[in-house]
């Protein structure tokens, strides 16, 4: 069984046999996006997400030698508070152990979960005011969050960019079923994440959601009501999205 595509809800859904093809596919159409970007301007802002479903679709974007990183500003989706950058479940040390000890872009920019998270939260926005996204490569939690936008705490209105948030146990326990953390009670209860307006304020999403686990959430994304309940429901408002699953993740569809 090879791709296929369809659109559903304003949506550009593309299905693969599992999740090794899956990453091959989005990184390669993510790659195509950036030289296309980078034909008609100077760089490329682009936002990252930090979570083992991503890895595939990572090294097959790191192993594209089409791409010019250095005209590439990076960020990324969210951070644990009080976590430092050299923890191993940092997020922002996943980006670097899976992409950028390999491809050095024109800057990185971390969020720290050691500042002062209000701090934090004011200093980051101010970067993404001033480096507006153009593509953001994101995944869909099992709780249907889009970065850390958990249901309880996820605003379609935000007026932030970055905000403080208390994680859901559905989401700390995830991290444990991904092998990130021993036990529930070593993940963080809070984070600084980018809002659903941040992520939305995208040119182009490119979200890549493999897994068995994940298949609800797509379920409820796709087709259940557009809803807080399920933040991911609102990518079928994006400017222009297109979803990756596995068999897994569109065993529900």
């Amino acid at each position: 069984m090879g791709q296929k595509s369809v659109e559903v809800n304003q949506l550009t859904i593309h299905r693969f046999p599992d999740k090794k093809a899956l990453g091959r596919a989005a990184a390669a159409d993510v790659a195509a996006r950036i030289l296309e970007l980078l034909g008609r301007q100077e760089n490329v802002r682009m936002l990252l997400a930090s979570a083992p479903s991503q890895d595939d679709f990572l090294e097959a974007l790191r192993e594209d030698d089409r791409i010019p990183w250095q005209r590439i500003i990076c960020f990324h989706l969210d951070e644990y508070v009080g976590l430092g950058a050299d923890a191993p479940q940092s997020f922002s040390r996943y980006l670097r152990d899976r992409v950028f000890n390999y491809r050095q872009p024109a800057a990185f920019h971390a969020i720290d979960g050691l500042n002062d998270p209000d701090d934090e939260c004011r200093r980051y926005a101010e970067l993404l005011s001033r480096h507006p996204i153009d593509i953001a490569c994101i995944g869909i939690g099992e709780n249907g969050h889009i970065a850390f936008n958990e249901p309880h705490v996820a605003d379609f209105r935000d007026p932030l960019l970055v905000k403080r948030v208390t994680l859901e146990e559905t989401s700390r326990r995830q991290q444990v079923n991904d092998g990130c953390f021993a036990a529930l009670e070593d993940v963080p209860r809070e984070a600084i994440t980018l809002t659903v307006p941040a992520i939305l304020s995208a040119s182009f999403i490119f979200c890549i959601v493999p897994g068995i686990r994940k298949s609800k959430a797509v379920r409820e994304a796709l087709y259940g009501p557009l809803t807080e309940r399920c933040p991911a429901s609102v990518l079928r408002t994006a400017k222009a999205c297109s979803i990756y699953l596995d068999q897994e993740s569109a065993s529900l569809l």
